[in-house]
């Protein structure tokens, strides 16, 4: 079998939507196994321009099954809404999408105390999509969680009542509008009868394809320094980012996962608080202008900075990365000079991300080299040789630096917009 993980080298909206857009066509199995709808992918093929943020964005080819594992916290409206769109966009996911009954649900007081807690930090927030995760994931480990199984017996309802009984109470203390038993429980009943028919327990399904030599392919939410224990804590996701948490989230056995992509952005984004040793903050600058996003699932405005190779290299590292996809390297063309962090500095010794935490690496210096840039259009390049001299150099310092080959390079948002080396 072959099991391709891709995974986010950097704080997120990397561009990985695209790239399991295009890494799709030869899969049997797409999954996602992690996060929740706090995470966007941007997808744009002939079927059209989606934000998707539950469903896996593999699911575009036809000849693959889409998964939602058990890691992943579900949002049902926003499910039901993907779910719709999709079919009626002609891309026809009934029959080829199934969801473990053990995913968790994002209930209404999970997103109304994500609000609170955030507004009871004060300037000291985290900075969260306000989506609910952190509170779902919280119920999820202290035992307090509801899952899609639950409605296959009255466990559901007795379930509700405690939680909301208990929820009810920390809203209510820290100023928020406490919510009814009864509406809570006919909406959620709802979003069930419709979710229903996609509700399959994967264990048996995974392993059969294992067995038989399927093509998985897996797909992370978020990115890697989001992750809860190797990110910027407390500037990170509630859930596990790095390639391990397939094996957790889909019951893939850690061995199997031999192919892992890092899509890696060609200078660096992050939405929301915590560090961003590269950023630039100059915003009437003409490389603000023309690095700066919006995050596809909150609207944010992302903060921008230059390409961090001690992150890059960090999170190979960290991932077994065998193979990098470089996204937007087109965003850089037009700029006489591109600065890129070398390596970071504390004290004037040299120092490794992992060797300080959050708040330490908004201290560190970063090290950077300048290097010539290049002013031809490379969206139509088709090959690696087409590209720009410079283009290439900056793409051959990647992978000196992260000691892994750039296997593809995207030129452009569209799908066909790929370079395969």
């Amino acid at each position: 079998m072959t099991v391709i993980a891709v995974i986010g080298s950097q704080w997120g909206d990397e561009g990985k939507g695209k790239v399991v857009d295009f890494l799709a066509e030869r899969a049997d199995y797409v999954a996602r196994f992690n996060g929740g709808n706090n995470a966007g992918h941007t997808v744009i093929n002939e079927f059209g321009t989606f934000k998707i943020h539950l469903v896996p964005s593999g699911i575009f080819a036809q000849n693959t099954v889409g998964l939602i594992g058990g890691g992943v916290v579900i949002d049902p409206a926003v499910l039901i809404e993907e779910v719709e769109m999709l079919n009626k966009a002609g891309v026809g996911v009934d029959g080829r999408l199934w969801i473990s009954p053990r995913s968790h649900l994002i209930m209404p007081y999970h997103k109304i105390l994500d609000g609170l807690y955030e507004e009871a930090k004060g300037a000291g927030a985290t900075g969260t999509t306000r989506r609910g995760i952190g509170p779902v994931f919280a119920d999820k480990v202290s035992y307090n969680g509801i899952r899609w199984t639950d409605f296959t017996s009255d466990m559901f309802e007795k379930r509700l009542a405690t939680q909301l009984e208990l929820k009810n109470k920390i809203i209510a203390a820290l100023g928020g509008e406490v919510l009814k038993y009864e509406a809570v429980r006919d909406e959620y009943r709802g979003y069930y009868l419709k979710i229903k028919p996609y509700i399959k327990e994967l264990f048996s399904l995974v392993q059969d394809g294992l067995k038989a030599d399927k093509t998985f392919l897996l797909e992370q939410a978020m990115g890697t320094f989001l992750d809860t224990d190797w990110g910027t804590y407390p500037f990170v996701t509630a859930s596990t980012t790095i390639p391990s948490a397939a094996s957790a989230g889909l019951g893939i056995p850690p061995k199997y996962i031999q192919n892992v992509v890092g899509v890696t952005k060609a200078y660096t984004t992050r939405v929301g608080a915590g560090p961003l040793p590269t950023e630039i903050h100059d915003t009437d600058s003409e490389v603000y202008k023309k690095f700066g996003e919006v995050a596809a699932t909150t609207g944010r405005i992302r903060r921008v900075g230059w390409l961090d190779l001690e992150i890059v290299k960090t999170a190979a590292q960290l991932s077994g990365m065998t193979e990098i996809c470089l996204t937007k390297l087109d965003v850089l063309s037009g700029l006489e000079e591109i600065k890129v962090c070398t390596r970071y500095e504390l004290s004037c010794d040299p120092v490794r991300y992992a060797d300080v935490d959050a708040y330490g690496l908004d201290k560190v210096e970063t090290v950077y080299e300048t290097v010539p840039g290049w002013s031809e259009d490379i969206s139509k390049a088709k090959s690696f040789e087409e590209l720009p001299v410079n283009a290439q150099k900056y793409v051959q310092m990647i992978e000196d630096a992260a000691g892994v080959p750039v296997k593809w390079i995207g030129v452009g948002p569209e799908r066909e917009a790929t370079i395969r080396r």
